[in-house]
Parts: C-alpha cells; structure tokens; sequence
C-alpha cells in the first residue's frame, strides 16, 4: 500500500492503525506463502530445462544411493506449497502465532510488570545431509517463514535439490526478499579454509546442522559465543507389531504393507525408515509374516523404486554370511534392490539399508525397549490402541516420536521435530524490559 495510503489510516485512530498493520503483516506472510507456492508449480518444468543445460540424463541427478525416479518425483516441490499454506498452524504450534514473527508481544507478570518480547530473524548457515531431498525442502521453507538470511550448504550426494528449489524461486519472484535471502553453495566438509573464515559470529547466528556424526563433529568445532548449533543428530527408527497382526490373513497382509512403507522411505535413506521391526510371534508366525515383508518391499511408491537400490558390498557379505547360520536366522530376498528381510531372536549387529529389514521375534513388545535410545526416532506401532501404554515408557528410553505403523512419513505440523520445535530455534529471541 503506498505510503500517502499509511498516512491516511494512522489519522483514523489507533484502532484503525493496529488493523491495518496487522492486515499488511499477514499480506507480507502471505506474499512469502505465494512465492513457495508458484515454486512449487514450476519446479518439476526447472528439474528438466537443468537436465537440458546440463546436457544429462535422469540419472545425473542424485548420488546418494536413492534410485532418481523417487528424488524426482518424491515430495520437495509438494512439500514447498503444501507446508507454507499452513504456516499458520506451524506458527501456533511452534511460536505460539505468526505475530511474533512480525511484531512485539507483550507479557504481564504476577508483580503487574511488564514486557514486550518479539522472534527477531537471524543469519543461518545450513548444512544439508543428502539422504533425501526433503531435507532441502524443509529447510527452505524454515528459513523463509522466519524471514532470516540463509546459506545452504549443499551436500556432495545432492547438489540438485536445494539448487533446484532456489532457481524456481528465482524464476516466480526474482525480486522478492525471501528469493533475495537465500544463497546455495558447496564446499568440501570439513575443509578449514571455507570453514573457519565463514563459520565465525561475525557473520552467522547459527549454525543449523543435519547429517551424520562426522558432519556434526566439524560443524561443532566452530560453535562459540554468539554462534549457536541448531543439530537434527543423526537418528534411526523402528517398528513394533503385536500379536493381533495374525488375526487374519488380510491384516497380517496390511500390517506388511503399512511396515513396508514406513521401511522404504527414501528408499530407506532417511531417519524415519524403520530399520529394525520387533514383533510378538512365534517362529513360524514370524516367518509367515517375514515371505509378506519382503515381496511388499518390492513394490514402487511414492517414495520409493521397486529395484535399482545399490546394495553396499560390505552389507551383501553380512547378509550372505547370515544365510549360513540358518536356523538362528533365516534371510529372505536377494541383494538387488527388491528387499532383504533378516528374521532373529536379536538385533543384527550391522546397519540396515538399502531395503534390508531386520525382523526380530520378541515374547512382548516391551522386550523391545530395551533397544531403544535417545538415537532413536520413530517407532511405528501397530496396532494403534497399543500405543497409549507404550509412549511412556518409550519416551522414558529416549525415542522421540511415536506413530501408527505406516505412517512415518511426513508429520504433524506445528509439533516438535527431533525432540524440538525448530522454528523456536532458528529465531533469536529479544526482549523489550520496562
């Protein structure tokens, strides 16, 4: 509105002028949901015009293991749109409203003092992990509802994503702050020369860090007074599936699929990919349900290929060296991308990926806490009405989110995020004192 308009209202009244501020905030949130949005439209149309310039094929876009038809299709460009349009609801639920991000609040105490305290933006540095791209995604839109400067580091098995998201932005709003605040560059982890100058407080806030334990331990050299860690530590999930799955074919039938999906998430390259599935059976049940696991393993989703994972040869020699100590476990499938089920009376040893799946036989599904920790993250429970008298005691061995089997993707909005409320964090908090 221009600024004779300004002018005119602030002679109505403080009445009038306090709705009209308001009414310009939200435009001013809107317009930053807008953007997201159109980028979300346009992004798949700037996935191939890159292909084009680049001279390459589908399959020079990702290298971090995924097979590429999921990294193009799966969600980074739905979730700009879709996760921006309920800003609001993430404001509530994280800052307690959008007001904060745009204004000044005001607190009373018992005393009658008062004060006034506001989520200013900060100077963000973000490093990216690789192993899905709605990392880049979510970032995206965490730095752009918080109105801060963001640096995206890219990861060295993903310089599409983030890349990707940002020239579409810059395609629909060239101009616009939000487009403005954003820079996307790669160097090499670790690598002092880049980090030491760059990582200091005289020019960043923060320092938002996703990805493994090497990651985090060079990112917290760096980490001072006035230079703050925002960490989402490395973490893996699992499932726990009681007994009422063998009620009948059909749901033992839905139960493999519902532990199917949440295990092939990203084709398992993320967090949330259950990798352990802890289940009260006996053997023979167990096995039942282990020949269902394997074939839904195989079937192409919205996230996940039906083959075309890279097995790791390390993990092929683990899993043929099982098939020799058959009865203490018995492996299903083949080391070509359809899916490895691993049935044991305990954990295996080694880290399960690329579609391999160990499936333990527990007595009770508290056996299971035992193998749960503050590296936990999802636990996928089934059936639903079991997780009332589980999450207490989960959440006392450290796990972080408890959910339906099946239904680890995604997540609730305006909820905590790896034991946190991210948006909470990503701000610096200030306060106007009487």
């Amino acid at each position: 509105m221009p600024y004779q308009s300004d002018k005119f209202v602030r002679g109505c009244g403080d009445g009038c002028v306090r709705n009209f501020r308001q009414s310009r905030l939200r435009r001013i949130r809107l317009n930053i949901v807008i953007v997201l949005a159109q980028a979300e439209e346009v992004y798949l149309g700037n996935l191939f015009r890159m292909l084009v310039r680049r001279g390459g094929t589908l399959n020079t876009i990702t290298d971090s293991g995924m097979a590429v038809e999921v990294a193009v299709i799966c969600l980074p460009a739905r979730w700009l749109g879709r996760e921006a349009f309920r800003h609001n609801q993430k404001c509530d639920g994280e800052l307690g409203g959008t007001d904060i991000l745009d204004g000044w609040r005001t607190s009373v105490d018992p005393s009658g003092r008062s004060a006034q305290y506001r989520a200013f933006p900060s100077r963000l540095v973000h490093i990216l992990a690789g192993n899905a791209p709605g990392v880049a995604a979510i970032s995206i839109i965490r730095g752009a509802l918080t109105k801060g400067i963001n640096l995206l580091k890219l990861p060295s098995n993903d310089l599409f994503t983030a890349t990707a998201i940002l020239r579409t932005m810059a395609e629909v709003a060239p101009g616009h702050p939000v487009t403005k605040s954003f820079s996307a560059v790669y160097w090499k982890g670790g690598d002092e020369r880049v980090e030491k100058f760059l990582l200091r407080p005289i020019f960043f806030d923060k320092l938002v860090a996703w990805g493994g334990e090497g990651s985090l331990r060079s990112a917290k050299k760096y980490i001072g007074p006035g230079f703050e860690l925002v960490a989402f530590d490395p973490k893996t999930s699992i499932s726990m599936i009681g007994r009422e799955a063998f009620a009948s074919p059909e749901s033992l039938a839905e139960v493999a699929e519902a532990a199917a999906t949440d295990s092939c998430l990203y084709d398992q390259a993320a967090c949330t990919s259950s990798r352990f599935q802890f289940i009260e059976a006996s053997m023979d049940e167990a096995e039942s349900y282990c020949a269902l696991l394997q074939v839904a393993l195989g079937k192409e989703r919205l996230t996940a290929s039906s083959a075309g994972v890279r097995v790791p040869s390390a993990l092929r020699e683990e899993v043929d060296a099982l098939r020799s100590l058959d009865p203490f476990y018995k492996v299903w499938g083949e080391a070509d991308g359809r899916g490895v089920v691993i049935l044991s009376e305990d954990p295996v040893d080694f880290h399960p990926e690329a579609k391999t799946v160990n499936v333990v036989v527990v007595n009770r599904l508290e056996d299971a806490l035992r193998y749960t920790s503050v590296a936990t993250q999802t636990v996928g429970v089934y059936p639903a009405a079991r997780k009332a008298d589980l999450r207490e005691k989960l959440a006392a061995a450290g796990a972080q989110r408890i959910v339906t089997l099946g239904y680890a993707l995604g997540g609730g909005v305006g909820i905590p995020h790896d034991g946190f409320f991210p948006l909470h964090r990503l701000v610096r908090w200030v306060t106007d004192e009487c």
